[in-house]
């Protein structure tokens, strides 16, 4: 039998303290589209709540002259400038810069689309945030980058980190648990790729209180379970995950189109990132059972207790969310 008590003691206190301080990290991104001979068309995007956008600025190599005002623009998520731009003698040796990178949380997505079909795809850190342009990138260059980017997203996203979290608790037999995380897995590649593809979408804003309201409601299946009583999402919880696994895929693909999602790069980027987010869900739960086993010796706490807290202070962090999505909703 998994030792819950053991598992709740160590991690739910942990996340729901982060939780607390922390939010998920959406990157800048600048794409720059050769569209003639050293002239570039420039989309930089920068995170953004209501009015107020992060302090972040793209300066482009030296020999980068503008050929006209820069259109802006600001949405309920992002910050956009769109302009032209002529460099002579090209982009490649020359240096981008993300002011103000160093002072955020955040991170920056460079892509450069030239003329040959070569692409460059750059992640600049707050610690490096400047890089010199290389010219072209393999295929390689861009997996790498998309899957880590992947991982990242999963695992600076709190609330689907709950919600694997309380199917663990809600799931004794590892068999089951197995078939339950696959699929959830399967469901969010589906609309993962089917949101990024254009086949349909969801508004973003109800789709993240919407996760926040499933959380919720897989904490209070564990709330209500009783021994020798078997509800239908604990003898059939891959249901139950599957279908919630549905609406997180909306979730990742909003993600993605935020960061970017270039359309010639769609089905090699959207498949590493996808792959990238399975890596960082199966490195959190193989980091969650590694805890519960190292911890399980030391926790005296009885399973069905250490279950009803966890499952109460789950429910908590995911009721206050959905609060403070419903009220961005309304706002």
């Amino acid at each position: 039998m998994m030792r819950f008590g053991a598992l709740l003691a160590v991690l739910v206190p942990l996340l729901l303290a982060v939780s607390a301080v922390a939010h998920e990290i959406r990157p800048a991104y600048l794409d720059l589209r050769e569209t003639a001979r050293d002239g570039f068309a420039v989309v930089w995007k920068v995170p953004a709540q209501g009015n107020m956008r992060l302090s972040l600025d793209a300066v482009l190599p030296k020999p980068c002259i503008e050929k006209a005002e820069r259109e802006r623009s600001i949405g309920s998520s992002a910050y956009l400038e769109r302009w032209t731009v002529t460099c002579t003698g090209g982009l490649k040796g020359g240096q981008i810069t993300i002011e103000g990178l160093r002072s955020t949380m955040t991170e920056a997505l460079v892509r450069i689309e030239y003329q040959s079909g070569d692409t460059e795809v750059v992640r600049v850190m707050p610690d490096a945030p400047s890089f010199i342009v290389a010219g072209a990138k393999s295929s390689l260059d861009v997996v790498r980058t998309y899957f880590v980017l992947g991982v990242d997203h999963i695992l600076s996203g709190l609330d689907h980190l709950l919600f694997v979290l309380a199917l663990m608790l809600l799931i004794r037999d590892c068999r089951k648990l197995v078939k339950t995380i696959t699929a959830f897995t399967v469901a969010h590649s589906i609309t993962l790729a089917g949101a990024s593809l254009g086949y349909f979408s969801l508004p973003q804003k109800p789709v993240e209180a919407t996760i926040a309201l499933s959380i919720a409601f897989v904490a209070s299946e564990l709330v209500r379970m009783k021994p020798g009583e078997r509800r239908l999402s604990e003898s059939y919880p891959w249901i139950v995950a599957f279908a919630f696994g549905l609406l997180h895929g909306f979730g990742f693909a909003g993600a993605l189109k935020e960061i970017g999602l270039p359309q010639s790069d769609v089905p090699l980027s959207l498949l590493t990132f996808n792959l990238g987010v399975e890596a960082g869900q199966l490195i959190f739960v193989a980091a969650a059972l590694v805890v519960l086993r190292a911890a399980g010796t030391l926790s005296t706490i009885k399973p069905a207790p250490a279950r009803q807290f966890g499952a109460n202070m789950i429910g908590t962090a995911a009721m206050l969310w959905l609060i403070s999505r419903i009220a961005l909703l309304t706002a």
